[in-house]
């Protein structure tokens, strides 16, 4: 405003101190930027996209591709030129209002868990901006409404009624094996599907009575201790189990080594196949309309069955995830929780031994029971419950 330099001891002054308060002096046109910030002042966002996404070799295909739509999304809303400095928190705001945005009204028409993910990553690219120290903040940080959260409208639980028609509606073996994997195993599909090898199969025998399978989690392998769990081996698999081992011993190379290594399945393995699309025909061939997430719901359907039948922490072990994933993603009220409500006998599923870890099965209709410990013993006794279905009467104290 004066025409003239600063003092000298004012000059010195800017000179030492550090980039974040001259960038503050900069925005407000009392000093010059310094060199190395107009080069950070460059950095446009597709190139910088495209250097973080190829750094990126830790991540499996799946999240690279997840990573690419979101790229994609940034840069047809803000241009590939636009340097990163200048994108502020009300632009990500109208770039996830264009997310939401109908197609018709030139927007993206994506669902509000899918804007919430590309919000989520985008937030975590100019995360990794501000550690390179080419930003100053992120743009996202103060957005909310960023955790994926569960869709009850697109909730469906697949009853067993419904299964076995779908069942007998797969065109071999092998679709029934994955199908039951899903329904009554509670596997990922198709990453634990195809993780599954024959040597992951312990049948039982005469020193091990119950049966089991080792799956293994490429979802889960980067948290320690979450690459595999053990599943009991329900006789809702059983049969289909041994019919795919059984054709795999008459196609057997007696050549071949290590033949427990094999996979255990062979089929529908290839780039080329939709197993969305194949499992929307066989339900259709079965008479039954599609759900929505088909896959998902089918694992959902019987972490709920499990959870009604197990300890909770049991049950989230054996289907790979926590507790709280549980409870926000999977668990739902279904129609047998109303009919246990309104007085009807409960419809549960007959439990076989390998449900029950050895134990005796338990009837459809049989009443329920209670744990309880006895007075007079350390011993747990069973009690059943009396036609008004209440608890037993216990000490107030």
């Amino acid at each position: 405003m004066a025409g003239r330099s600063p003092v000298r001891a004012t000059a010195d002054w800017v000179s030492r101190i550090d980039d974040r308060m001259h960038r503050k002096l900069a925005k407000s046109l009392l000093v010059d930027l310094r060199e190395a910030q107009q080069k950070k002042e460059r950095h446009d966002l597709a190139s910088f996209l495209d250097s973080y996404i190829a750094s990126r070799t830790d991540v499996k295909p799946g999240t690279e591709t997840v990573f690419g739509h979101t790229r994609r999304c940034l840069v047809e809303f803000f241009g590939p030129a636009k340097p990163l400095a200048e994108i502020s928190i009300g632009d990500v705001g109208d770039w996830r209002r264009w997310l939401k945005r109908g197609k018709s009204d030139g927007g993206q028409g994506l669902a509000e868990n899918t804007v919430r993910r590309r919000c989520g990553i985008a937030k975590q690219f100019f995360a990794d901006a501000i550690d390179r120290r080419i930003l100053m903040h992120n743009p996202f940080a103060k957005m909310k409404w960023m955790t994926v959260g569960a869709n009850e409208s697109r909730f469906h639980f697949i009853t067993r009624d419904d299964a076995a028609k779908v069942l007998d509606a797969c065109p071999d073996s092998q679709w029934r094996l994955l199908f039951a994997l899903s329904r009554f195993g509670g596997l990922r599909c198709p990453s634990e599907h195809f993780a599954l090898r024959w040597d992951d199969i312990d049948w039982g025998g005469e020193e091990s009575t119950d049966g089991r399978i080792t799956v293994h989690s490429p979802k889960t392998a980067h948290h320690e201790g979450c690459g595999e769990r053990v599943i009991p081996l329900w006789d809702e698999i059983r049969p289909h189990l041994q019919a795919v081992y059984d054709e795999f011993l008459e196609d057997l190379d007696p050549k071949a080594e290590r033949l427990s290594e094999q996979p255990v399945i062979t089929r529908y393995r290839g780039g080329n196949s939709n197993l969305r699309t194949q499992l929307m025909r066989i339900i259709k061939r079965a008479g039954l309309s599609p759900w929505p997430k088909l896959f998902q719901n089918l694992r959902s359907s019987r972490a709920i069955e499990l959870a009604r039948q197990h300890p909770l922490h049991t049950a989230a072990k054996w289907m790979g995830h926590s507790i709280k994933v549980a409870e926000a993603h999977y668990l739902r009220v279904i129609d047998a929780d109303f009919e246990e409500a309104s007085g009807k006998p409960m419809r549960i599923p007959v439990q076989t031994d390998a449900d029950s870890g050895g134990q005796k099965r338990t009837d459809e209709n049989a009443p329920r029971a209670i744990v309880e410990k006895s007075n007079t013993s350390s011993a747990l006794v069973m009690q059943t419950v009396g036609d008004t279905r209440l608890e037993l009467v216990t000490s107030t104290v």
